[in-house]
């Protein structure tokens, strides 16, 4: 049912947490599956420096918002805006197809936090 790096990540997520004094902070929910993300963004010179992310939710909301930081992390934040669900699901090694709205709450936590950094600066 779910990938060796889906439960990998659920089970020793590497970018979860909160970050001091972060730049930016995007939040977002389903109320239809009860999963809530948290988004914390260190910037510096335009580029995502530090990402962390607190998530209340699945073993695939959490696998993907661990993938979410790894592929955000140095990124630009323009090219940040770019990552799509499916980069999430390919490098989870996809996930079960009811799943799938798990990897679509991650870009949009971290697009809101974009949007709350550029709001600010």
């Amino acid at each position: 049912m779910y990938s060796k790096e889906t439960i990998e990540r659920f089970r020793n997520p590497k970018n979860t947490g909160e970050i001091p004094n972060a730049d930016a902070v995007g939040e977002v929910g389903n109320m239809k599956c009860g999963d809530v993300m948290k988004i914390y963004l260190k910037v510096e010179k335009n580029k995502i420096k530090d990402i962390k992310f607190q998530t209340y939710g699945c073993m695939a909301a959490i696998a993907s918002s661990d993938m979410l930081c790894e592929l955000a992390k140095g990124k630009t934040l323009d090219e940040a805006l770019n990552i799509k669900f499916s980069d999430i699901t390919k490098g989870l090694g996809e996930l079960p197809q009811i799943k799938i709205h798990c990897s679509v709450l991650g870009t949009h936590a971290l697009k809101k936090a974009i949007e709350n950094y550029k709001s600010n600066n």
